[in-house]
């Protein structure tokens, strides 16, 4: 399957998985009638997809871009095998920190060493594909999570420990404050086995909150 018939049927199943999740919950009920039709932004996955992850984080949408385009200038090919005929100090010529750089050689080594396949990690299930990214250095759970949903395309990830979720949901739930990642998680549960549709319709009702195109009820 291309990358593009797996991404249209991916949302094709996220049209299924919003109406579940409205019968499974009332929350999230309001927030499907709220939120227009999504498509599922599905990236580019193995090694390219983690290492232009850790490049992106932290910095804004038109930064991460900018840094990402040098990174592809100045590798040429962005493998592995490039990343490490580099040293950290070549790799911050592109834009990248110090701490990137030496993720971005973390990453290629667990690569090529054999610690992490990514050609067959979609073999693993959800929780053995999140414990080999994250044996990766520089790799923390919300990027192991976020990088199984969007370059993998899993449908049952949650990664409870993004702020904005955790903000949308407080709102939701008309809450005073944030729930904890591992109360987050425990809720979560009950939206199996569909978590990570969940996730991008909070994200995207948390975006048109804050925007003003929806306004909360009192």
């Amino acid at each position: 399957m291309t990358h593009t018939d797996k991404a249209k049927a991916l949302s094709e199943r996220m049209v299924e998985a919003r109406a579940a999740l409205a019968h499974l919950d009332p929350r999230l009920a309001v927030i499907h009638a709220q939120t227009p039709p999504i498509e599922w932004r599905l990236r580019t996955g193995g090694f390219e997809g983690l290492f232009r992850m850790i490049v992106e984080q932290q910095v804004s949408v038109a930064a991460a871009a900018s840094i990402w385009r040098r990174v592809g200038e100045g590798l040429g090919e962005i493998s592995p095998q490039r990343v490490l005929s580099l040293e950290i100090d070549e790799l911050r010529a592109f834009g990248l920190s110090v701490q990137k750089a030496r993720y971005a050689h973390e990453i290629a080594q667990a690569h090529t060493s054999g610690a992490i396949d990514f050609d067959h990690l979609e073999r693993l299930d959800d929780d053995a594909a999140i414990a080999a990214l994250t044996a990766i250095k520089g790799v923390g759970r919300w990027t192991a999570e976020t990088f199984l949903m969007f370059c993998e395309g899993r449908l049952d990830v949650f990664p409870a420990g993004d702020v904005a979720l955790q903000e949308a949901w407080r709102w939701a739930d008309r809450q005073e404050v944030r729930l904890k990642e591992r109360d987050f998680y425990a809720v979560a549960e009950g939206w199996k086995p569909y978590r990570s549709v969940a996730a991008q319709i909070l994200w995207h009702w948390y975006g048109a909150v804050k925007r003003g195109d929806i306004a909360l009820e009192g």
